[in-house]
């Protein structure tokens, strides 16, 4: 909206009609000290001065187009095909609002059905919803459901799933009465001692996997273990993974959880992101947020609307499955529109790219000394390993020489401060890689007692 600044008459008005004789006596209970009477702005600058001196500012930000970056920890630097955001930036796309009148809403509720039907497949369940904010409340909203449909009051979250994801799974059943419990603290999860913990009062049973350290958990073996009580199994995965490994509805989970960051969605910040959840069939009516349905019109012809909508925004708040009324649905036409491009041969081919040379990093940073692999698990583009030196060290050294890190381990759990998580995605080539070792190899000398620590360290105390 362009700024129409009033005139010295259309103010006297203004004054006049609110009984006061100037500005100053509009704010005149305002203390003095507290004015800053006309602002000393400066000269003015052209146009071209301005764009210098952003474009200035600019280049003082260590920035993912200019330098090479191996943090990952959920969020993932990815290439975005130039395609995604020219589609998403349309102002019918862009500026829509929620379709509440399927008859004009044909554009916005076809894209939710083509999402759904696209993450029903990749996660080889039954149905999928238009979205949520992000996997954290997948995760959570995926816990209710599973509490709703056992009736049961406890849910068990492993130790791999993302520290975000678990705090908000906590916050929700603390809220709501129920109790949250944590299974296992090692790099992956010993299936007999999870057998064990799960019993008839468990609802649901959360892992991730590929799991928050990178390692793949044994999935099939836990679907089983968690069914055996009669408790719903929640998979929470990274969709690209997918492309390799056998998606939830293959092992058996009821429901499949994520975040849609990698598919075609810049890591801007930290945000907005993707929520991912679908179901096995028989649940779909305990889904939270949106469902978009397929029918026909009294002319035989094909339409969407909007369906299944038990939310509180439409029905009475006590019998709604969740407040969570909205979705991310520009993210989720991000998404659509990446894996309609990327198609299954060139998602298959991307990830296939990503574990190649995630493979690749970690054989050469693990033959440096005093670097060793964290866990004999299998991964996919991210994995962690034991340092010689704090991991904080380690990452100031390279962003020394130009290069963003590893997630340091020791934020999140000061035990594991010698631990360092490095994604690598098709963004990595092997040259990136090759200087990323090079790097990590001029740090200074260690003593041997510490570059031979345990590499293998679980339990409690183990991992530090």
């Amino acid at each position: 909206m362009s700024y129409l600044p009033h005139t010295p008459e259309e103010r006297t008005e203004m004054l006049d009609v609110i009984g006061v004789a100037s500005v100053d006596e509009l704010f005149a209970n305002v203390p003095e000290s507290l004015r800053s009477g006309e602002p000393n702005i400066g000269k003015g600058m052209s146009e071209l001065e301005v764009v210098r001196l952003l474009d200035g500012l600019q280049a003082q930000n260590l920035d993912l187009e200019h330098r090479p970056s191996f943090l990952g920890g959920g969020a993932y630097q990815h290439y975005v095909p130039s395609a995604v955001p020219a589609i998403t930036g349309r102002s019918e796309f862009y500026t829509s609002y929620t379709p509440y009148q399927p008859e004009v809403s044909q554009g916005t509720l076809q894209v939710i059905y083509e999402f759904q039907t696209m993450i029903a497949e990749l996660m080889g369940l039954d149905i999928s919803n238009a979205s949520l904010y992000d996997m954290a409340t997948a995760v959570a909203e995926a816990c209710t459901i599973a509490i709703n449909e056992t009736r049961r009051s406890r849910v068990l979250v492993a130790a791999g799933v993302h520290p975000d994801s678990r705090q908000v799974v906590a916050t929700y059943m603390r809220a709501q009465g129920f109790e949250c419990v944590d299974l296992g603290e090692d790099w992956t999860i010993d299936v007999e001692r999870a057998g064990q913990l799960i019993d008839e009062s468990i609802a649901g049973v959360v892992v991730q996997s590929p799991n928050f350290w990178g390692a793949i958990e044994p999935m099939q073996e836990l679907c089983e273990a968690a069914h055996r009580s009669g408790a719903l199994f929640i998979a929470a995965v990274n969709p690209l993974s997918l492309a390799l490994l056998a998606p939830p509805g293959e092992y058996g989970a009821d429901i499949g959880v994520g975040c849609g960051q990698p598919l075609g969605i810049s890591l801007s910040y930290g945000g907005p992101y993707l929520g991912l959840i679908a179901v096995r069939e028989g649940l779909e009516r305990r889904l939270p947020g949106r469902i978009a349905g397929a029918t026909q019109d009294s002319r035989g012809r094909k339409g969407y609307v909007l369906t299944l909508q038990a939310r509180e925004q439409h029905i009475r708040r006590e019998k709604a499955t969740s407040n969570i009324c909205t979705n991310h649905q520009l993210m989720a036409l991000a998404a659509t529109v990446y894996l309609s491009l990327l198609g299954k041969e060139g998602l298959r081919e991307l990830a296939a790219l990503c574990l190649r040379r995630a493979h690749y990093a970690a054989e050469m940073v693990t033959g440096l000394d005093g670097f060793g692999i964290a866990f004999e698990a299998p991964f996919f583009n991210e994995f962690t390993v034991k340092t010689p030196v704090p991991a904080a060290e380690i990452n100031r050294h390279l962003l020394n020489a130009g290069i963003i890190g590893g997630l340091d381990l020791g934020q999140i759990d000061e035990r594991l401060d010698h631990f360092l998580t490095l994604a690598v995605t098709e963004m990595n080539d092997r040259e990136q890689i090759d200087d990323l070792v090079e790097t990590l190899r001029s740090l200074e000398p260690v003593e041997a007692s510490v570059a031979e620590a345990d590499l293998q360290g679980a339990g409690a105390g183990g991992r530090s």
